[in-house]
């Protein structure tokens, strides 16, 4: 059994060497089941019997060397014991606890506090940890290269009472948007208030409002019930999803300079939208506010955006 998050940039070119050359047959288009497979065979090739630690790192150490992209593994090895390992530039997060006798994996801190854990750390960029069902743990470090998180874990994706590799995600969306009100007092935009798009521009708009030294307000209400609109597919339902998803509470915005803070501006859809929706009801001006750097090139590790042409920037 194997969990999986990330993309495998080389998927095809593995898959087709799994079908072709180790006779392999695949039931889906899954990066992990690829992932599964490629570990299955290096394990094949050992005494399952007595699968010694050393023995299981030296197959990921193969494997390692085969996939290109991100990954984040979690895995059970049958009447063996749990492995996990995380890719050498750590762009996906990958977290481990222990409470007593008990271990468990996850992509975010929360989950781990959630469940009791108190002894919490984060498996290394490039790290494997395994633990056989005696309950002994190793560890070790399979490969080694630059340290790269994914910035959208700590703008958009993660929950904020979430620490991803040693950083709160709370406190990162609080010094972002300290930067982010520098940076407006320097083109000095005053507005007569601020308001952040839901959920996860919240913590960076009320430090932005501090700094600027204007009043902070909600402004929009969010539909819990439509999903996030950027990884949707085609255009029409992306946009056709922000009108659904947002409703302006309007004596916050009627007459007044508004100044909206977003996690990101990708490719303009929701911008425009909510621009749009707040000049229906009366703003007097709409300043339009990132607290994440500009995104021009595609993300080919994970995230919907897999083409230059997509971005406003």
């Amino acid at each position: 059994t194997l969990a999986h998050n990330g993309n495998l940039v080389n998927y095809f070119d593995l898959k087709k060497d799994l079908t072709e050359n180790e006779l392999r047959y695949l039931n889906s288009n899954c990066d992990a089941e690829v992932i599964l497979n490629l570990l299955a065979i290096e394990l094949t090739k050992m005494n399952l019997k007595d699968l010694e630690p050393e023995k299981l790192f030296k197959a990921l150490s193969k494997i390692y060397k085969k996939m290109i992209g991100s990954f984040a593994i979690v895995c059970v090895i049958a009447k063996k014991g749990l492995l996990a390992f995380r890719d050498k530039n750590g762009i996906k997060p990958l977290v481990f606890g222990k409470n007593k006798n008990s271990y468990c994996f996850a992509s975010e801190t929360v989950a781990l506090d959630l469940l009791g854990y108190k002894n919490i750390t984060d498996v290394k960029p490039g790290e494997a940890m395994f633990i056989n069902t005696k309950g002994n743990f190793y560890k070790k470090q399979i490969a080694k290269g630059s340290k790269a998180t994914c910035i959208f874990e700590y703008v958009y994706f993660a929950r904020p009472d979430s620490i991803i590799d040693g950083i709160g995600v709370y406190e990162a969306r609080l010094r972002l948007g300290e930067q982010l009100g520098k940076k407006c007092l320097k083109q000095k935009i005053k507005p007569d208030v601020v308001i952040p798009i839901p959920d996860t521009a919240r913590s960076a708009a009320q430090t932005v409002a501090e700094v600027i030294n204007v009043k902070y307000r909600e402004g929009l209400i969010k539909n819990r019930y439509i999903y996030r609109t950027f990884i949707m597919p085609t255009q029409s339902e992306r946009i056709e999803a922000i009108r659904l998803k947002l409703n302006p509470i309007k004596s916050e915005i009627k007459n007044k300079k508004v100044l909206l803070v977003d996690d990101s501006i990708v490719r303009g859809n929701t911008s425009r939208e909510i621009i749009s929706l707040f000049r229906d009801v009366g703003a007097k001006e709409v300043y339009y506010a990132s607290y994440s750097p500009p995104l021009r090139f595609p993300c080919v590790y994970g995230i919907d955006m897999q083409t230059k042409g997509e971005f406003i920037a």
